[in-house]
């Protein structure tokens, strides 16, 4: 093997006087020899060599365009069920009975919650005996009075007696009206022990069981009709201004997407901002009452880059999308905005006219 004299060993041959202009000469050759290997003169880099090739056999392309779409402002909100009413009574009883468990379906009306009302039972029965005898006093007050009308008309009673019949009668009246009333209130009071259901709904809560004492004002039991649902939630005084009563808005909730009605748009007490409230129909009770909703603001037009969702890629939390290449194709991570549709919006990795790879389904797999 023949080994050649690098051009420092040239310089040190034996016998040879090298000065100092001579020596930096030398060590600037190497130098340049050294950055010109690393330039281009070296092989390729083993890294650069094994970097693996994306296989885009049978992936079909499309084209990135700019479209102008309307502006979107999202306002979280939460929805609600429209109606909801948590009951209780005016009573100091014990419960004796809870007719529902929660998540059971109930009817306008239909019995909930039994308390122990026999003490307003009796009162009950005490306020119907007063009447019995104030109508029987009030009916003897009738014929007392037509009769002394009678003999007054013919001379044979004297006005006295005819005025003190009247007022007779006339307290016999008001007697029935207060016994009447004792009747009613008795009544109304004992309607308190069977706490009932307001609306058709669905029982959400239980909050008592039997034996329990209940006071008055105690949560006992809440019904809620899931079938129409409220968002409300807080816009600026710019995205306010474009919504009106009546108008028909898109939203999401929890990922569900819908359609809804505006009910109102009024200002917040905290001011600058203003509250919408939108009705949105629930009838199979597919989206869930108390879920985050995300309502979608219309606003002015503007341009978007659009790619179709299926070109997305993801590896952990990072999107990507295989770009078409004059040599293959090249991974790059994008940053997406929101979803229109079958399409996604792309704020940056990509330009308009690069054309990019749909991504490979399962059935392409197999």
């Amino acid at each position: 093997m023949i080994r050649t004299p690098s051009p420092m060993a040239a310089l040190f041959r034996r016998g040879t006087l090298v000065s100092g202009r001579a020596l930096q000469r030398g060590t600037l050759f190497v130098a340049g020899a050294a950055v010109l290997a690393a330039c281009g003169g070296a092989a390729p880099d083993a890294t650069d060599a094994a970097r693996p090739q994306v296989n885009t056999a049978g992936l079909q392309t499309v084209a990135v365009v700019d479209s102008i779409l309307p502006d979107v402002t999202e306002a979280v909100g939460t929805a609600a069920p429209l109606l909801s009413a948590t009951l209780s009574t005016k009573l100091m009883a014990t419960v004796t009975a809870v007719h529902v468990q929660e998540g059971a379906l109930v009817r306008e009306g239909q019995l909930l919650v039994s308390l122990d009302v026999r003490d307003i039972d009796a009162k009950t029965a005490q306020a119907t005996g007063n009447l019995q005898s104030a109508e029987a006093m009030l009916a003897d007050a009738e014929v007392q009075t037509a009769r002394m009308r009678a003999l007054y008309a013919d001379s044979a009673a004297p006005k006295a007696q005819l005025d003190a019949a009247e007022a007779g009668l006339a307290r016999a009246k008001a007697m029935v009206t207060a016994a009447r009333g004792g009747v009613a209130e008795a009544d109304a009071v004992r309607e308190y022990g069977a706490l009932r259901a307001p609306f058709a709904g669905v029982v959400t809560q239980r909050l008592v069981d039997p034996g329990a004492f209940a006071a008055p004002g105690m949560p006992l039991i809440t019904v809620q009709q899931s079938t129409s649902l409220r968002v409300s939630a807080m816009v600026p005084p710019a995205a306010a201004r474009t919504l009106s009563r009546g108008a028909s808005i898109a939203l999401s909730i929890e990922g569900a997407e819908t359609t809804g009605t505006i009910e109102g748009v009024v200002a917040a007490p905290s001011g600058g901002l203003f509250t919408v409230n939108v009705l949105v129909p629930n009838r199979d009770g597919a989206l869930p009452t108390g879920g985050s909703a995300t309502l979608l603001l219309p606003g002015a037009p503007r341009a978007v880059r659009l790619v179709p969702a299926s070109a997305i890629t993801r590896e952990g939390d990072l999107t990507g999308l295989l770009v078409q290449t004059a040599t293959g194709a090249d991974r790059r991570w994008v940053r997406l905005g929101r979803t229109r549709g079958a399409y996604v919006e792309v704020l940056s990795g990509v330009n308009a006219g690069e054309t990019v790879f749909l991504a490979r389904t399962a059935e392409d797999r197999s």
